[in-house]
């Protein structure tokens, strides 16, 4: 897909948002939703989505909708350091398939990084165990601020 096109209310986190498909929450609001990404490319890898915004991608993003998402990153960094003690953590956003964006609703990923420990490839990690992703999930959650 391109950086340009209509929204599709079908994509995979529009249809978690609906409540379609199940997710593995670490904290929401009313206008963020962080889960588990079912395709870890390092352990205790979060997603962060908007629940009110159709962005496709950054490009396309509202300016309000845009500082809400930063927050949420920001506090899920913020987590994830706290209870998992990584090395470092990887921001990430990707934007049309040549961006490396696999699913067309605006998402960031917060990938802890440990120096003894290579990260997966973007797309190509194996699908987690779901009782390992709500433990880390807990974990995570037990530390936001």
């Amino acid at each position: 897909m391109s950086l340009t096109g209509a929204y599709d209310p079908d994509n995979v986190f529009a249809r978690i948002l609906r409540g379609d498909l199940p997710c593995v929450k670490v904290w929401e609001d009313d206008r963020v939703l962080a889960f588990m990404d079912v395709f870890p490319q390092s352990e205790g890898h979060v997603l962060i989505i908007s629940k009110a915004s159709k962005a496709r991608n950054l490009l396309e993003v509202e300016p309000e909708v845009m500082a809400e998402l930063a927050e949420g990153v920001r506090r899920m960094a913020r987590a994830v350091t706290q209870a998992l003690t990584p090395d470092g953590v990887s921001v990430m956003q990707f934007n049309g398939e040549a961006g490396g964006q696999t699913v067309f609703h605006l998402h960031f990923h917060v990938i802890p990084r440990w120096a003894d420990r290579p990260m997966k490839g973007h797309g190509h990690a194996p699908m987690a165990e779901t009782h390992a992703l709500k433990a880390l999930a807990a974990r995570i959650a037990a530390a936001m601020d």
